[in-house]
């Protein structure tokens, strides 16, 4: 049988694993629930991925992360392992059509989102499937102590007793002590589970933060005198264009990156940062999941982040080779009211979302207790204009609404059209025969996408056409057309957001959010910003020392390079000269000594500011050395 090691060399090219990661697949291996708790780039994904390939069966992956999950999917189909991934915007065939391709066997990964749990078809097909592991990625979203609760989580443990021998490995970058114990319990961990704990130390990364008025003198300062790669994170879309301009403009190669780009600029700015082609990208926190790149040199935050946990993991991502990196803030107090008014608009009151209900509802004309799965377009601007709503606050209470069940939104994905086969290949060619006008174009998708029998493909109408020198609209409206005869089953793009009732229509008086959805949340939010400002503002403590604090890991040594660290020097450097000499007076008068004695009387103070003050009081005859380089008090006789 193939060791870990093995798989790995095969599969990903490595000949040997990460710390750790070689501890959390043994474990798994042997059968254990596993928790890993891995700093960001500390290869969570190998530690599923690799067990899985080992194991007989189908492992199964929980993840919020649509975008991580798609890349993982194309990742690993690259590396000739059969992946596949169930996300919101799929409709009933297409998703019908992956659950029984991991019935049979021929999935050995399938990723999902938590909702997906609840979902009545994925249920029926997971009793049947042969799983092998269950992996819960971003494992501190099932704790209502983590700083991302995600109530579907808690429907991990459920869908457990349908296969109650098959092991759990739960895996996140950031957790305290209280989430821990928390995603053990929530997931049902058995007695003889194991926790495994990566220091998150990182000896390689400075961590720096400055209260500045001017971002862009300083950002411009630090890419050139630390040189190298280097990601820029901004809060809003807006200004990751505005930056990364600015910094071309200096002369600076720079590029960006936000959530609401399309999906093929996102990858292509993304693809030039990575191969070295521009040496700055600007992003929002919507870039760096799942990015494997262990060359950037620094991390730059223009704006508070809203956690310590998603500073902690943006950082993270300079200096993955070990070598020196920097980890950077700038703030200044606009960036604190800017957290305190971003707390506001996540958390609108109870009556504004209840207003936000009510309006959405009647807007989509949904009667009272009537709506469940309906789905419609949705334009969040436009409803917002009707109804006077303020965007942020809207969009946070339908998250709220979202959480309660009453509603989902589904994830918005720019991707190609897709087309499934639904006619066998006898019935096809008859259809064929029967059907001169549509047979060209059946015979060319036949030709340029394979496939189509067994899943969808993505197809281009555009490529088709030009092809067929036909127009664009022509083919579309035969694809339909094929669709009507249910001969394949056609997905058309669609850039347009969704909304999908997932409960009847109620009374807003009758409307409550449950504790776990809103006023817990709420409460570990304003901790969370508290704890940040404290951070960002804290001056003479170790940035190290305030992050492992955090995380309840215990250190007495602090790093000796972050701003504080440095700052706290100087302060020592600079301490009262007067002061220092009298001591210095006061240890010779004592007890002649040589230089090398009298610093080591002052181990808190730097050496060179030591003799520097000695060098004084000899030049001003306070003191004299003899022939032997012994300091005596007053004039050389």
């Amino acid at each position: 049988m193939d060791t870990a090691t093995d798989i790995l060399a095969r599969y990903w090219g490595y000949n040997s694993f990460r710390p750790l990661q070689h501890e959390v697949i043994d474990a798994v291996l042997q059968g254990h629930d596993t928790l890993a708790l891995m700093p960001t780039g500390g290869g969570k994904s190998l530690c599923f991925q690799v067990p899985a390939m080992m194991l007989d069966g189908i492992c199964v992956v929980v993840s919020p992360l649509i975008a991580l999950m798609n890349d993982q999917v194309e990742s690993l189909k690259k590396r000739g392992i059969p992946a596949a991934t169930i996300v919101s915007g799929m409709n009933r065939v297409e998703v019908e059509i992956v659950l029984n391709n991991c019935v049979h066997g021929k999935i050995k990964i399938l990723y999902v989102s938590p909702e997906r749990l609840k979902n009545r078809m994925f249920i029926e097909h997971f009793k049947q499937m042969r799983v092998s592991l269950i992996a819960v990625d971003e494992a501190h979203c099932i704790s209502q102590w983590g700083y991302d609760f995600r109530p579907p989580y808690l429907d991990i443990a459920e869908a457990r007793r349908y296969h109650p021998m098959v092991p759990v490995v739960a895996l996140t970058a950031t957790a305290t002590a209280n989430v821990v114990e928390d995603i053990k319990d929530k997931l049902g961990f058995g007695r003889d589970s194991k926790v495994f704990r990566k220091s998150f130390y990182r000896s390689n990364l400075v961590y720096m933060v400055f209260r500045e008025e001017d971002k862009y003198g300083r950002l411009l300062k630090i890419i050139r005198k630390v040189r190298g790669s280097g990601i820029v994170y901004v809060r809003n879309r807006r200004r990751t264009q505005e930056v990364a301009q600015y910094l071309a403009s200096q002369g600076v190669a720079a590029t960006y990156y936000n959530a609401g780009m399309p999906a093929k600029d996102r990858d292509k700015h993304q693809q030039r940062w990575h191969e070295g082609k521009v040496e700055v990208i600007v992003a929002t926190n919507a870039f760096g999941m799942g990015i494997d790149k262990q060359d950037v040199r620094y991390v730059v935050h223009l704006d508070l982040p809203e956690t310590i946990e998603a500073y902690f993991q943006e950082a993270g991502r300079a200096g993955r080779d070990e070598r020196l990196a920097y980890a950077v803030m700038l703030y200044n107090q606009h960036d604190i009211d800017a957290l305190e008014e971003g707390l506001e608009n996540s958390y609108p009151t109870m009556q504004y979302i209840r207003n936000v209900y009510k309006g959405v509802c009647n807007y989509f004309k949904i009667p009272m207790g009537a709506g469940c799965d309906l789905a419609f377009d949705f334009d969040i601007a436009e409803i917002c204009d009707t109804y006077r709503f303020k965007v942020l606050p809207f969009v946070s209470s339908l998250k709220f609404l979202e959480k309660e069940g009453l509603l989902s939104l589904p994830d918005r994905q720019d991707m190609n059209s897709k087309v499934y086969m639904m006619m066998n290949k006898q019935d096809l060619y008859a259809f064929q025969v029967d059907n001169a006008r549509y047979d060209v174009l059946i015979k060319l998708m036949l030709r340029l996408y394979g496939g189509m029998f067994t899943d969808f493909v993505p197809i281009s109408e555009v490529q088709i056409a030009k092809l067929l020198h036909y127009e664009t609209a022509e083919v579309e409206k035969m694809l339909k057309h094929l669709e009507k005869m249910q001969v394949i089953v056609y997905q058309q793009k669609s850039d347009k957001a969704k909304i999908i009732f997932t409960s009847p229509r109620v009374d807003v008086d009758d409307l409550y959010l449950k504790d776990s959805n809103y006023k817990t949340l709420k409460q570990r939010a304003v901790e969370r910003k508290n704890a940040m400002v404290a951070y960002a503002t804290a001056i003479t403590h170790c940035r190290s020392r305030l992050l492992l604090d955090y995380f309840e890991e215990k250190t007495n040594t602090d790093c000796g390079r972050c701003d504080a660290c440095i700052g706290n020097r100087k302060k020592s450097s600079t301490a009262d000269v007067d002061e220092v000499k009298t001591r210095i007076v006061e240890i010779v008068g004592s007890r002649p000594m040589n230089v090398r004695q009298v610093v080591e009387c002052f181990s808190t103070m730097e050496e060179s500011h030591i003799v520097e003050t000695v060098r004084s009081l000899l030049e001003y005859e306070v003191l004299y050395q003899d022939q032997d380089m012994v300091l005596h008090i007053g004039k050389k006789k």
